[in-house]
């Protein structure tokens, strides 16, 4: 028995743990309710009644913040909850970020190593690639959500498959800010408490009533658990006013970034320590 013991592998062995899983499964089980974004297919997402409750709750908590009006906080609560949607990250991600990089909402707010607008992204390493699909000014509130947004997506797309909710949380955050190696900013390893205590303190009406590990940690890491593409149905409701559809997301062939563009950020993050994302 002991030799038995002692040359076996258990199946689960590095792997994140299974309570973690067995949360993820039920929370992709209940989200066709509370967070669709999650499981159908984008342009039903954005028909379903959460999607303007989630705005709402958006723009709720944003004018709460006193430090913008209601008219811009209605526009930008509708790009960045329709953006967190289309990218399937939670819309609390969006806000406890937008909070940290830029907590006074200035558009032309441009940061010491040169990182711009509403969620402070640095032009000289994403707009060379990205500009052609999302845009280049990032002084717009909706460019720069879109690349917020996406960079959010991207580094949570690369933790590992190991980790725990809580952990790929951590890992996402810290690469959207650059904290590599955390040789790059003083204190940067801190930028993950930092956003959740936004998010705490200030998104009460978008998490309603939830911590941060169930309002954001859990269900991004059960977004990036669930790898399965639903079929696009043939829906006649009409979308939300002023919300449109990606036509590339509903299975039309995306421009590729393609390897080059991970190897050309992986370069830059070796040659810069770090010098990517946010800061």
């Amino acid at each position: 028995m002991w030799f038995t013991a002692s040359r076996t592998k258990p199946v689960f062995l590095g792997q994140a743990p299974i309570a973690d899983r067995v949360l993820a499964a039920a929370y992709l089980d209940s989200s066709a309710v509370r967070a669709p974004w999650l499981n159908l297919p984008e342009p039903m997402a954005m028909r379903h009644p959460q999607f303007s409750r989630d705005v709402d709750a958006f723009a709720t908590d944003l004018r709460r913040t006193g430090k913008l009006g209601a008219g811009r906080a209605d526009s930008i609560a509708r790009v960045a909850v329709r953006e967190a949607y289309h990218r399937r990250i939670p819309p609390a991600l969006v806000f406890g970020v937008m909070l940290t990089e830029n907590d006074r909402f200035k558009r032309n707010a441009r940061s010491k190593v040169g990182a711009l607008g509403l969620m402070q992204i640095m032009p000289r390493m994403w707009t060379p690639n990205l500009g052609p699909i999302l845009g280049r000014n990032l002084r717009d509130d909706e460019t720069n959500l879109r690349y917020g947004v996406y960079i959010l997506r991207y580094f949570a797309k690369r933790t590992a498959d190991t980790l725990d909710a809580r952990s790929v949380i951590r890992v996402a955050l810290l690469g959207y800010n650059g904290c590599v190696r955390g040789s790059n900013t003083p204190n940067c390893q801190t930028y993950p408490e930092k956003v959740q205590r936004h998010v705490d303190r200030s998104a009460q009406t978008i998490c309603s009533g939830r911590d941060f590990h169930e309002c954001v940690a859990l269900p991004l890491w059960a977004s990036l658990r669930d790898t399965t593409t639903p079929p696009v149905p043939r829906v006649d409701i009409p979308l939300p006013p002023d919300v449109s559809v990606d036509p590339l997301a509903s299975g039309e062939p995306r421009p590729a970034l393609g390897d080059g563009l991970v190897a050309w950020i992986g370069g830059m993050v070796n040659k810069r320590d770090g010098q990517i994302g946010s800061r």
